[in-house]
């Protein structure tokens, strides 16, 4: 056996530590999300703890622990007894309209945190985890964290992006949006273009009453609907199909790509949204984000394939060439990288 050096060893436990650190955290950022913490620190800072715990109507004594591993995490900032938040740090933790909110995103390990056991089980059998079997934070945050970022790309560049899309949309198209969740990307959509017809689709009944719901709050509820349906048997056709970030969450890709072809006329377009990714498991293991997705796809992507019938297991780290082929065996003839982000790959798929 190799000698261990006392040196790597402290290097490697330093960062467990700064990983702890981050787990804990994640629960402080939740709670100020959730009791309008960071609104609060926004509005009155620079601040005493005091008068943040006022504004937001908490406890004081909570309020300054909450601050101080908020300064020491770096997500606030604090001198002389009073705590406030930078433009940037406002900007990301304090403006839910801002492209990059995004304390929505520790929703998500609330979610995975509860869902523990679920998981220790799926990976010891193999067995699946349905989607709509997670922890109900997973809905709420999925559909909080990604909504910015639909906001800000999906009519701004994505959809301008394909070839014919964007005119076909502004002059009536009709859209399936399958995997819509709680309908974020669907509003979007008939926000950025009136005249076309939005459908979105769920397997999970839970998301389409939220989806609903929502529609309704934002205004477009005569415009866009919601029903219950998987991607290998949702009604239509249509002029464009979404697929957002759910792909390689089905056991049945294939199919659900067949059926996608079958839902398109020849000059149809699919828009396929799926993490950023590598070609091999090296480059995605160097890349900034393989860590987060490897971990999200072990906790969350792989077990809702595993339930679902089918035999796939994609993976949120599945590379172009297996998207490609995915959509070759479905039917499709062309397949192109139309844009990027530094976290989705944004796909043109032709008949």
């Amino acid at each position: 056996m190799n000698e261990i050096n006392e040196a790597q060893v402290n290097e490697f436990a330093g960062r467990f530590l700064g990983d702890l650190a981050a787990g804990l955290h994640s629960a402080t950022v939740v709670i100020g999300d959730e009791l309008g913490l960071y609104r609060a620190l926004a509005d009155v800072g620079p601040a005493t703890a005091t008068q943040v715990a006022s504004t937001a109507d908490c406890d004081e004594r909570y309020v300054l622990e909450w601050l101080n591993a908020q300064a020491a995490s770096g997500y606030c900032e604090y001198a002389n007894g009073r705590y406030w938040l930078t433009p940037v740090q406002e900007f990301c933790l304090a403006n839910p309209a801002s492209p990059a909110y995004l304390p929505a995103g520790m929703l998500l390990i609330t979610a995975v945190h509860r869902d523990v056991e679920r998981s220790i089980d799926a990976v010891r059998t193999g067995r699946g985890v349905a989607w709509g079997d997670h922890d109900h934070h997973l809905f709420a945050g999925v559909e909080r964290f990604f909504r910015p970022g639909y906001q800000a790309n999906l009519a701004a560049s994505w959809i301008p992006a394909l070839d014919d899309v964007e005119a076909k949309l502004r002059g009536g198209a009709s859209v399936a949006d399958v995997g819509c969740g709680h309908g974020a990307s669907s509003i979007v959509l008939a926000q950025a273009f009136p005249a076309a017809r939005i459908a979105g689709f769920d397997a999970h009944p839970a998301s389409i009453d939220a989806a609903r719901k929502a529609a309704v709050e934002a205004g477009v509820g005569d415009r866009v609907s919601f029903e219950v349906a998987t991607a290998q048997n949702f009604p239509g056709t249509y002029d464009l199909v979404c697929v957002f970030d759910a792909l390689h969450d089905m056991g049945d890709p294939v199919g659900a790509a067949a059926h996608m072809r079958s839902a398109l006329p020849p000059d149809g377009t699919w828009l396929l949204v799926e993490p950023a990714a590598g070609e091999s498991i090296v480059d995605n293991i160097a890349s900034g984000t393989g860590r987060l997705f490897y971990s999200g796809s072990t906790l969350l992507c792989t077990q809702s394939a595993r339930s679902q019938a089918g035999g796939y297991a994609l993976g949120a780290q599945a590379s172009s060439e297996q998207l490609r082929a995915v959509c070759e065996l479905g039917g499709f003839t062309r397949f192109r990288i139309a844009a990027a982000t530094p976290v989705n790959r944004i796909i043109e798929v032709r008949p």
